[in-house]
């Protein structure tokens, strides 16, 4: 069997980890996989390029100017939406690429960014080699957005986009939706897989999707590498007091909308102004920080930057007594895995594929939508509980459960024999 993983980079963000950790899974249970890729970061030998001369890179360059610019000086209604939507008109056809021709399965995964255009899968699809295509948002079954918010335009047909500035019956939302119909009428051997609950089931009541197979299957962790280190030692190397209780926040882009650092501040001042025993709380921060003033912070913080060592990452996790995660949109975020995988509880808001991981006074705390008054109180619970040690045990036995590499690479190679067996 030789399957070939599609996703735009190797490194950079939550679907390339994802995707990344799959390849490795599936290495473990001698699958013959490989990874394609617009833009390779790492030195995985199975990772293939699309091609490294000067014309590629400028076309690369290009497609990603021309995609996201107009949609960022003409069409998103405000800064925070500048990649919340993707037009996908711009990309390059791989389907000649030695590493897809060769493939008895295609796992496509993120495309976006100037990488596959609509046309372009529209292209791999009609290659008519089975397609597994892994949903990382919900971009595959909207006009274009990757997480619709309130919006349920999905459900019937796109268009009066609420991201738009000029949104309308017939905006570029509609016709994103339309591209991605014709696309799919002519998919005939695909399964589509969310990494959460949450998200096959939105997916189910898309218009685009209804009538496919969708199939939850988590990401999967490396539960060697993230596992729970000597906290004495961690804090000694990362300059932490051994006796402050350490709240860790922790975002590829701490000032993704989706990341709700506005709740988490809100929160922090609730829980310094309404709990007790707090004048030993420190805050570590980790991730791309452009403009957000850590000084709105009621507590001592320690402002790291982007973290791209997974061995730091751990140690981080695992001198926190608690890992924090207020995002009001997300699918299974990778931060929020891999502290329960280093036995280091999680607060957070009860929405998306979040409650997959966290089970609420188990291994951490689900805290009410939008409530910074309930997220303090659970970071309160966490930071103040007895059984300390028994709320680590469960959050690094509900990732020994439920996503090691064994568990989904096993899921996933019954997906692909499902699959081979319709052709």
């Amino acid at each position: 069997m030789k399957v070939t993983l599609i996703n735009t980079a190797d490194a950079g963000g939550g679907a390339p980890a994802a995707c990344m950790r799959l390849l490795k899974a599936l290495e473990l249970k001698q699958v013959d996989v490989k990874l394609q890729v617009q833009e390779k970061k790492t030195t995985e030998p199975r990772v293939k390029i699309i091609g490294d001369d000067f014309l590629t890179k400028l076309r690369i360059r290009f497609n990603f100017l021309y995609e996201r610019l107009p949609f960022i000086w003409f069409k998103a209604k405000e800064k925070s939406l500048r990649f919340a939507f993707s037009t996908a008109d711009a990309g390059i056809d791989i389907t000649n690429q030695p590493a897809v021709l060769d493939a008895d399965i295609l796992h496509l995964h993120w495309t976006n960014s100037g990488y596959l255009s609509i046309n372009n899968l529209k292209k791999l699809i009609e290659t008519g080699k089975p397609i597994v295509w892994t949903l990382h948002d919900m971009w595959a079954f909207t006009g274009g957005c990757h997480y619709a918010g309130d919006c349920d335009h999905f459900t019937n047909q796109c268009g009066n986009c609420w991201m738009l500035r000029d949104a309308g019956d017939k905006d570029i939302s509609f016709d994103g939706w339309l591209r991605k119909m014709d696309m799919l009428g002519a998919a005939k051997n695909i399964v589509f897989v969310t990494c959460s609950n949450w998200l096959a089931d939105v997916a189910r009541t898309s218009s685009l999707l209804k009538n496919f197979r969708i199939q939850a299957i988590p990401n999967p962790i490396d539960i060697e590498i993230f596992s729970p280190k000597n906290v004495t030692d961690t804090r000694a190397k990362w300059n932490i007091d051994p006796k402050a209780k350490i709240i860790l926040f922790g975002a590829a882009n701490i000032l993704d909308r989706r990341k709700g650092i506005t709740y988490l501040v809100d929160a922090l001042h609730r829980l310094k102004n309404n709990y007790a025993d707090t004048g030993n709380i420190e805050i570590v921060i980790f991730g791309k920080n452009k403009s957000f003033d850590v000084t709105q912070l009621p507590f001592k913080v320690h402002a790291l930057d982007i973290i791209t060592s997974q061995n730091d990452l751990a140690e981080l996790y695992s001198l926190a007594d608690v890992f924090v995660s207020p995002a009001i949109e997300d699918n299974l975020p990778n931060t929020i895995m891999e502290a329960l995988a280093c036995g280091t509880p999680v607060v957070a808001f009860n929405t998306g594929g979040i409650p997959d991981m966290v089970e609420n006074m188990k291994n951490g705390y689900l805290a009410e939508f939008k409530s910074s008054a309930d997220f303090a109180k659970g970071i309160n619970y966490v930071l103040t509980l007895d059984r300390k040690d028994e709320l680590a045990a469960n959050a690094r036995n509900k990732v020994l459960t439920t996503f090691t590499n064994e568990i989904v690479a096993t899921q996933y190679m019954a997906v692909y024999q499902s699959i081979l067996g319709n052709e």
